[in-house]
């Protein structure tokens, strides 16, 4: 029996879109998954004495940290710069002292049809088995749905062959003093503000007054 020619291309489109459909909604599934468990690992840390940035007060009222919904979109391949003679900088910190870094090299991504950077950071003298880049920055989003001081983002140190590095915005997170005002933070420096709103990660902590009730 011969099978028309048109049935069988409509069948290998019908694979092919049903695979497309599988990427489209199962990755961003599994993406958003893995997103999720992260948050509530950290909600489970910022409950515990030991690890948490949080008053015993704060941690009385604590439920959770807020975020945005986990966006794919905000997941740049930025064009991967290393300086060649990485300058040690002191950033300022909020306590008015400053921290030594290294301005490691710069990352240049576009979003929301903009080219924007930012320079990557290494921590001086980082004990850390695995040092990652630093990347404090600040977006349009600052002062309105998140943090006035700006906000950070990790990031894996590349291979030397990489030309390309992941930011992750999902995964920004307040400094410890968006929590407690007895920490003293790392201020974005000027070079690291974006022009753009970056309407995921981590949102503003609600403050807590003496009645108890957020705001």
């Amino acid at each position: 029996m011969r099978i028309n020619p048109k049935i069988l291309i409509a069948l290998g489109l019908l694979v092919v879109f049903g695979y497309f459909l599988q990427e489209l909604v199962l990755g961003h599934d599994q993406y958003a998954t893995g997103v999720l468990k992260a948050r509530r690992e950290k909600n489970d840390s910022f409950r515990r004495a030991k690890d948490s940035p949080l008053s015993a007060e704060q941690r009385d009222q604590f439920d959770s940290l807020r975020y945005f919904l986990p966006d794919k979109a905000f997941r740049a391949a930025a064009q991967l710069e290393r300086f060649a003679t990485p300058d040690t900088i002191a950033m300022a910190l909020t306590d008015g002292k400053a921290d030594k870094y290294l301005r490691w090299g710069k990352a240049t991504f576009e979003l929301q049809q903009q080219r924007q950077q930012l320079v990557l950071f290494l921590k001086v003298n980082d004990a850390d088995e695995e040092p990652e880049l630093f990347v404090p920055f600040t977006d349009k989003t600052n002062g309105f749905d998140t943090y006035g001081g700006g906000r950070y983002l990790d990031v894996a140190l590349p291979k030397d062959t990489d030309e390309e590095i992941l930011l992750d915005f999902n995964a920004t997170y307040n400094p410890f003093c968006a929590y407690n005002n007895e920490y003293a933070c790392p201020v974005p420096p000027t070079e690291n503000r974006l022009t753009i709103a970056i309407p995921v990660g981590e949102k503003s902590f609600p403050e807590i007054d003496h009645t108890g009730h957020k705001h």
